[in-house]
């Protein structure tokens, strides 16, 4: 008995030291990688200051070390009060700091690598995101934590943008800055802001405790919208990464999102087979513009006329006015214009051309077909994928398809005909020889 009672003080007495001892990995560095990385990571170190990993945390910034200015900073003793432009730390998170530093801010990070410029590939990863640049010059890929700015006909390389997420989920261009979306699994989600003009980070946000997916960008350019893993779409004002609200009217992932074309509403997908429309400047629900059938993955919208179409595990694509003609109805489809054909699997990717005269649907099934988009009619399929075709974009003019999914190649058709003009591995690729790689 005595031999119990002595094992259970023992494991009593290491329960209190593991709840008086905060561990850097598993509860300080999520909160910097959330709240303070936006301005405290290799592209954009606010006051010389890292925050992304020990090693930056420990060296120290502008202003001397971190560890005994921190609190100070982050309870307001000390001004400006961080993290600047986002809500303050938490009286518990607060704490955790206190207690850490008080411990001897020791660190515990696990032996792995940070990324330190671009990577090597021995094989082309899973493209998960693409889109053109505005004037045609450009095709923006999703790589391993970046992504590779390419010459719109696959013939070189321009630039890798290398940031902290792991995953590189959507990408969306506007004039002047290349929007990125992803983030690392379990987590956080991360938004990055890249000026084009010089292929510059601008800034980081993270948001949520997970991946963000379905990216989009105002007409007018001052809001992001993205969607995330926690049911929710959040609204992020561009012009300072400060994140206005989060909209929670979904009851599964949301995957897509969209503005209407005067930036006023936003429309997102979810798998909860719903696309909502929501104000975009108060968060507030307005309605379902479509009725309900299979999980949602994907959405596009006409470029002139306030028309989407949407599609995911049903594998039929629907074009629907934004807009009702009547009062909402129980049970009401009524503003569904078109069902298109079924495709061979489920609809991961859809596109609307700039001239607007064609949906382009793509998904698990080997093939991007090419609907006319007045009268819904399929006028062509793009083969050459085995399967597993991820993400689908138009140039700017509406005559070339970048296509790419499972097998890590980017392929380039003909929008007129679907016929394949170039394929191209969009990273370069580290060839196997008897001694290692070159």
């Amino acid at each position: 008995m005595c031999r119990l009672f002595l094992s259970l003080a023992i494991l009593n007495c290491c329960a209190i030291a593991t709840a008086a001892s905060p561990s850097f990995t598993r509860d300080i560095r999520p909160i910097l990688l959330r709240q303070c990385q936006g301005c405290h990571q290799p592209a954009s170190k606010a006051s010389d200051l890292d925050l992304t990993n020990y090693q930056g945390f420990a060296k120290g910034g502008r202003r001397g070390a971190t560890a005994p200015i921190l609190v100070k900073y982050i309870t307001g003793e000390s001004q400006p009060r961080m993290p600047i432009g986002g809500p303050p730390l938490t009286p518990d998170q607060i704490q955790l700091f206190k207690d850490w530093i008080a411990a001897g801010a020791n660190d515990d990070t696990p032996g792995v690598a940070e990324p330190t410029g671009p990577g090597s590939y021995l094989q082309p990863p899973v493209i998960t995101a693409l889109a053109y640049s505005p004037d045609g010059q450009y095709i923006a890929v999703s790589g391993n934590r970046e992504v590779l700015i390419h010459k719109a006909d696959g013939s070189a390389i321009v630039a890798r943008l290398q940031g902290n997420a792991e995953r590189i989920l959507s990408i969306a261009f506007n004039k002047d800055t290349l929007l990125i979306g992803g983030g690392t699994p379990a987590r956080s989600g991360e938004v990055q802001f890249w000026d084009t003009g010089t292929w510059k980070q601008i800034r980081a946000v993270q948001t949520t405790e997970d991946t963000v997916f379905g990216a989009s960008i105002s007409p007018d350019s001052t809001r992001i919208a993205v969607g995330g893993a926690d049911n929710t779409v959040r609204i992020i004002e561009a012009a300072t990464g400060k994140e206005l609200f989060k909209i929670g009217n979904h009851e599964n992932w949301v995957l897509g999102t969209l503005f209407t074309l005067d930036s006023k509403r936003v429309i997102s997908v979810s798998r909860d087979r719903a696309a909502k429309l929501t104000d975009a400047a108060t968060g507030a629900f307005l309605e379902n513009v479509n009725l309900l059938r299979g999980e949602l993955a994907a959405i596009a919208r006409h470029p002139s006329k306030e028309i989407i179409v949407i599609g995911g595990d049903e594998r039929h694509a629907y074009i629907y006015q934004v807009d009702r003609g009547r009062n909402i109805r129980i049970a009401d489809d009524a503003n569904q214009i078109r069902k298109l054909d079924r495709e061979s699997g489920s609809i991961f990717a859809l596109a609307w051309s700039p001239d607007g005269k064609t949906i382009a649907v793509a998904g698990g099934g080997p093939e991007v077909n090419l609907y006319d988009a007045e009268s819904g009619k399929l006028t062509a399929s793009c083969k050459g994928h085995s399967a597993g075709i991820y993400v689908v974009a138009f140039s700017p003019d509406s005559k070339r398809i970048a296509t790419g999914g499972f097998d890590g190649q980017i392929r380039l058709y003909d929008a007129s005909n679907g016929i394949l003009a170039k394929t191209f591995s969009p990273v370069p690729l580290n060839v196997i020889t008897q001694g290692g790689t070159k």
